[in-house]
């Protein structure tokens, strides 16, 4: 004998019917006004010009300074990987003509000589060549490292629009502590008539 487990859920309107409206929905009522539900679309819409202006139309203050922090996160790491991949991008090409030039020198104003670790010269990073190789395999990692970022503030953005809508969308959800549920046994007929017995769990919200 089998005794399987299933569960049903119900919801109801949240708009509640005088007779059949109860103390917990009248307080769900008291801190939801329906009447001032946000529109979607308009939310995306201002998210869009203004990041941020969607969590502000839906009134959910609370989630700015993620949505800020989170765009001022991305936009340091693409300042901070620009800088690294033009700074060794610039030392490189400058090595280079120096090095075709045959004007190589240890001057430290020199932009090749700058990005050299504290202690090193030259000699100790392998030489011309090497360090030229150095250079880079570096500069492609930090514009690697740059797109990335920039990838990263493209999917916050995306998702701040996200989130507005679907904040928007779900302002009159009902979430209120009213719920109920009802466990009965009963007699379940599979495919192949066979019966079996179940348990049955009704979740009414």
């Amino acid at each position: 004998m089998m005794l399987p487990l299933r569960l049903w859920a119900q919801q109801d309107s949240i708009y509640f019917h005088p007779d059949t409206t109860t103390s917990a929905q009248e307080d769900y009522r008291y801190y939801v006004d329906l009447t001032k539900k946000p529109d979607a679309i308009k939310a995306v819409w201002l998210g869009t010009i203004l990041p941020g202006a969607g969590q502000i139309y839906n009134g959910s203050y609370w989630k700015l300074p993620i949505v800020y922090g989170s765009f001022m996160g991305c936009g340091y790491a693409i300042m901070y990987m620009q800088n690294r991949y033009s700074g060794y991008k610039m030392a490189y090409l400058d090595l280079y003509n120096d090095n075709l030039a045959d004007a190589v020198s240890e001057d430290p104003s020199k932009s090749y000589i700058a990005v050299i670790p504290d202690g090193y010269d030259l000699a100790r990073v392998g030489g011309v060549s090497n360090w030229l190789n150095t250079l880079k395999n570096r500069q492609s990692i930090f514009r690697r490292y740059r797109d990335y970022s920039i990838l990263a503030a493209v999917v916050v953005y995306a998702l701040s629009l996200i989130d507005a809508y679907v904040d928007a969308q779900l302002y009159d959800f009902d979430i209120s502590p009213d719920l109920t549920l009802n466990i009965e046994p009963q007699i379940y007929y599979d495919v192949q008539h066979q019966r079996s017995a179940e348990i049955k769990l009704a979740i009414q919200f």
